[in-house]
């Protein structure tokens, strides 16, 4: 293993390679750095110790964010389907030795390879309307609500269901509206719905 200087360095190193992940994988660009990121993480809330789930985290531009405020004594996984991208952050986050983000190949459709009650914040961004929730969304709340600690909170970023000249089509965006009735029918509790511009955030707590 090499000997990095400092905290940052590594960093920056996973940052790094999360960029060419996304580019040999073949996707397009996330919302990542389409928000202010000082004002989305300030409005995330991570305490230091948090166990973060990054859910359908792509290259895991979030999860490796994320460890900035997690701190040493948090961890942070991520899921994603996609085998190549979930290789690569394990190898890079293992090559600057980085032991507090595992990210795991699933589909989140199905069962989450999670412990009841191990995590404090979710965070699906930009996920949402690659699924049928008709079809899967009541078995994707489920098992957010599962993994999810009694005082956890599940944290949606989408693309307004209006047409701006970018991100998925019109008919396949949700609302917050339509999000609301899917998650409220698994025992969650609306907590707070923040304007990003062409996104929204929508934040839920869980009621155990």
């Amino acid at each position: 293993m090499k000997d990095y200087k400092n905290y940052s360095e590594k960093q920056n190193l996973i940052h790094g390679s999360v960029h060419m992940n996304n580019k040999k994988a073949g996707r397009g660009p996330t919302s990542f750095h389409m928000h202010n990121q000082s004002f989305v993480f300030r409005e995330f809330d991570i305490k230091p110790g948090n166990v973060f789930l990054d859910l359908g985290c792509g290259a895991g531009e979030y999860a490796v964010q994320a460890r900035n405020y997690v701190g040493e004594d948090g961890f942070v996984y991520a899921l994603d389907v996609m085998e190549e991208t979930i290789d690569a952050l394990n190898k890079n986050a293992k090559e600057v030795g980085v032991k507090n983000i595992k990210a795991i190949k699933s589909d989140i459709t199905k069962p989450l390879p999670l412990e009841s009650d191990s995590i404090d914040i979710c965070l699906i961004s930009t996920v949402l309307h690659t699924l049928s929730l008709e079809a899967t969304g009541d078995d994707l709340f489920k098992e957010i609500f599962r993994v999810l600690k009694p005082e956890g909170r599940m944290i949606t970023i989408d693309c307004k269901k209006e047409e701006n000249g970018f991100g998925p089509p019109l008919h396949l965006r949700i609302s917050p509206d339509e999000l609301e009735k899917i998650v409220l029918n698994q025992r969650f509790k609306k907590l707070k719905l923040t304007d990003l511009g062409h996104f929204y955030m929508y934040q839920f707590s869980v009621e155990k």
